[in-house]
């Protein structure tokens, strides 16, 4: 259970993770910025408030102290049209009142202590200080209420209305935020893509490596972690490439080898008198030869160095076409081809060719017919080789790909081959980046079906 819980978290992906080590990073980075940018902008508001609460703490006291000096150097009889008449400012009322504000709620003491040491800025005689002073409200409510009451008689009500806190009110603070977060993550970006840039390069080589195993070798510098990776997968490259040119010799020459000894067979059969042994005993010996020659052109096939060259995809499959049309007169008119005009690809013309005609002589030989249907999408060339055979056991389609096997039951000795056709085709096919699947058809025969890059 344990493990399977491991399987299952492992190949778990989120709808909206990214899959690629760049994205990852970068949504990585770019949330970790939104998080920090969002933290700092808190913050940054958060002090902007206070800031601006206490210089309205201060406004505040100034101005109902003025407010007070005036209202108390006014005779008793004359303080409300006085107070009437009077500059107030925006956001303030008064009144005269016979007792102290009640509501709202009373101040905290730390910003009852501001207004009061701001209230004693603006000077006031001593016989005309207030006898007690209320304040009720809080910065954070939308009014602040301060009662004084005179010397002589009554209280002097201040209702202030505040203002909401503005933390954004700069006209530029838009602009600058919005222009450092596009400079970060840009930076981001570049710095994850330079970063990652050897992961992509690595994985781009091992690509190479898996279709060409004579693919390039990658470039031994950058940082030290970066170069100590290039040098090991070079070092694993050329030990995978010695290891397969010399099993890639052996073969070769234990075929090459073969070719002696069996022409000299062939030569002592002759003196063979049965002349029904002798025509079994040269039957086996061809068929011997042409699995040594098989052998030779496997091993050839994978030690090919042709050069890659651009060439006209419907050109070389028509040639091959014809070929088998040559080669097999009486299948001539099942032999046909569909699709575009032309369709320039590039690789190397006599491996595809050998290729091509491996699969569209399978085709004619066991399934007396061999059509050819070219198209291309998403950037790949596709090409169907249908034939009218008896088929293809569906639980063999992927094992008759491997060399020196063969389906008994419809490609028997006595038809020819030697079960190097196929693993030949598809070697060339994959080193071009490419594939070739096989599968039966609904109506009856096989299909073969190539993929490569257009």
């Amino acid at each position: 259970m344990r493990r399977a819980g491991r399987w299952y978290t492992r190949n778990l992906r989120w709808p909206a993770w990214p899959h690629s080590l760049v994205n990852r990073t970068l949504m990585t980075l770019l949330v970790g910025l939104a998080v920090v940018q969002g933290a700092g902008l808190t913050i940054h508001a958060l002090d902007r408030i206070e800031l601006q609460r206490f210089a309205e703490l201060r406004d505040m006291g100034i101005r109902a102290m003025s407010i007070y000096r005036s209202a108390v150097a006014t005779p008793l009889g004359d303080r409300a049209s006085a107070l009437r008449e009077m500059e107030l400012g925006p956001n303030v009322s008064a009144v005269l009142a016979l007792a102290p504000p009640m509501v709202p709620e009373p101040t905290q003491p730390p910003y009852v202590g501001q207004i009061r040491v701001n209230m004693n800025l603006v000077p006031v005689r001593a016989m005309n200080r207030p006898r007690d002073i209320v304040i009720r409200g809080a910065p954070w409510s939308d009014m602040i209420c301060i009662g004084m009451q005179f010397p002589d008689q009554g209280w002097l009500i201040l209702r202030m209305n505040l203002p909401r806190p503005r933390p954004w009110h700069s006209p530029t603070f838009l602009i600058a935020f919005v222009l450092m977060t596009v400079a970060a993550a840009i930076l981001s970006i570049w710095a994850v893509r330079r970063l990652t840039k050897p992961v992509t390069l690595l994985a781009e080589a091992a690509e190479r490596l898996g279709r060409d195993v004579n693919a390039p070798p990658l470039p031994e510098n950058g940082p030290d972690e970066v170069m100590r990776a290039a040098v090991a997968f070079n070092t694993m490259a050329a030990r995978i490439r010695r290891f397969v040119q010399d099993r890639t010799f052996l073969l070769t020459a234990i075929g090459h080898d073969l070719r002696t000894p069996i022409t000299r067979l062939k030569l002592r059969a002759e003196f063979i008198e049965d002349d029904e042994q002798r025509q079994k005993f040269l039957s086996d010996l061809d068929e011997l030869d042409a699995m040594v020659s098989a052998t030779l052109v496997f091993g050839r096939d994978t030690a090919d160095t042709e050069p890659a060259v651009a060439f006209d995809m419907v050109a070389l499959l028509r040639t091959v076409l014809d070929d088998a049309a040559d080669a097999r007169p009486e299948a001539a008119d099942a032999l046909c081809f569909s699709g575009p005009a032309h369709l320039t690809v590039t690789g190397r013309i006599l491996a595809l060719k050998r290729s091509f005609a491996n699969l569209v002589g399978n085709a004619v030989k066991y399934g007396n017919a061999a059509r050819v249907t070219l198209t291309t999408e998403d950037g790949m060339a596709m090409v169907t080789i249908e034939d009218d055979g008896p088929g293809l056991p569906p639980d063999e389609l992927e094992r008759i790909f491997e060399p020196f096997y063969r389906v008994e039951d419809s490609r028997n000795r006595e038809t020819g081959g030697t079960g190097l056709g196929l693993p030949i085709a598809r070697n060339i096919l994959r080193a071009h980046g490419g594939d070739v699947v096989l599968g039966n058809r609904a109506g009856g025969g096989a299909r073969a079906v190539v993929t490569m890059p257009a």
